[in-house]
């Protein structure tokens, strides 16, 4: 999103928000910070003692500054997140790498929204200030690649294949789209629909990177189809035993809004000579 490959009302990027938001969210007196994720043991034990390989992470102001550049692509204004970073460095404006976020404990001088006994200042957590700054007065993303943008624009694009693999199988694919069958050795893939019928059999191909592919002729198919399929290998013939299946979508409904930006008038943005 940030980078442009999907805008920030894809249905993909406003889920992760969401559950970033209730699992990792934290709330300060200085602002909202929010965990790496959960279960990180990096940071000061419940009690306020320091990190000694093991410990509780605490928020950090680098992810407050990542959400207000989600919330620029979403056409809010990111200067409450710009506040927030800055409310939670030092005296001498240095942010630290993590705040705490517990209950205060004045004896250790851990107070919530301020800094731990964290690295301070964290360099990366100030270039993301800055690059959130500049970002604001642009309209858009500071680092954003201008390739990418020329090449997606936020739009999520139609895929002509997709891949299934044994420690990776999908269950559905859209209409239109190719179902291709990725395998660890040379075989032979049977398959067919709707309960096998229209029977082919399809040869896969060495990619050269170390797997291969059986490129099903599948685009054909219908939505509410199903594909059935197994394999055997090519070198001593034994099937692999069992049978598989993946659902053809409608390609409309499984497919998120096709727009460049999240919200309209992003004049800022269409200016963009990037």
């Amino acid at each position: 999103m940030r980078f442009g490959l999907r805008a920030a009302d894809d249905p993909l990027i406003q889920g992760s928000v969401r559950l970033a938001d209730a699992l990792l969210r934290s709330d300060t007196p200085n602002g909202p910070v929010w965990h790496r994720y959960r279960g990180d043991g990096y940071g000061e034990h419940a009690d306020g003692r320091g990190f000694n390989g093991t410990g509780i992470g605490r928020g950090w102001p680098l992810l407050t500054g990542e959400r207000g550049h989600y919330e620029l692509c979403a056409g809010s204004d990111p200067l409450p997140y710009l506040e927030a970073m800055a409310a939670m460095a030092s005296p001498g404006g240095m942010i630290p790498e993590q705040v705490w976020d517990a209950d205060p404990i004045p004896s250790r001088r851990l107070y919530p929204g301020r800094a731990t006994g964290s690295a301070m200042p964290l360099a990366w957590a100030h270039a993301e200030f800055v690059k959130l700054l500049v970002s604001r007065g642009l309209g858009r993303p500071f680092d954003r690649p201008r390739a990418v943008w020329q090449r997606y624009r936020g739009r999520r694009t139609k895929a002509a294949q997709a891949f299934w693999w044994p420690h990776a199988p999908i269950g559905g694919v859209a209409a239109g789209t190719q179902l291709s069958i990725a395998l660890p050795q040379p075989a032979l893939v049977h398959w067919g629909s709707d309960g096998w019928q229209m029977i082919e059999d399809t040869p896969t191909a060495d990619t050269g990177l170390g797997f291969h592919v059986a490129v099903l002729a599948s685009a054909t198919l219908p939505p509410g189809s199903r594909i059935d399929f197994t394999w055997r290998r090519q070198d001593g013939g034994e099937w692999v035993g069992r049978d598989f299946a993946v659902r053809v979508l409608d390609a409309e409904a499984s497919a998120p809004p096709d727009r460049a930006d999240a919200t309209a008038g992003r004049d800022a943005v269409q200016r963009d000579p990037a």
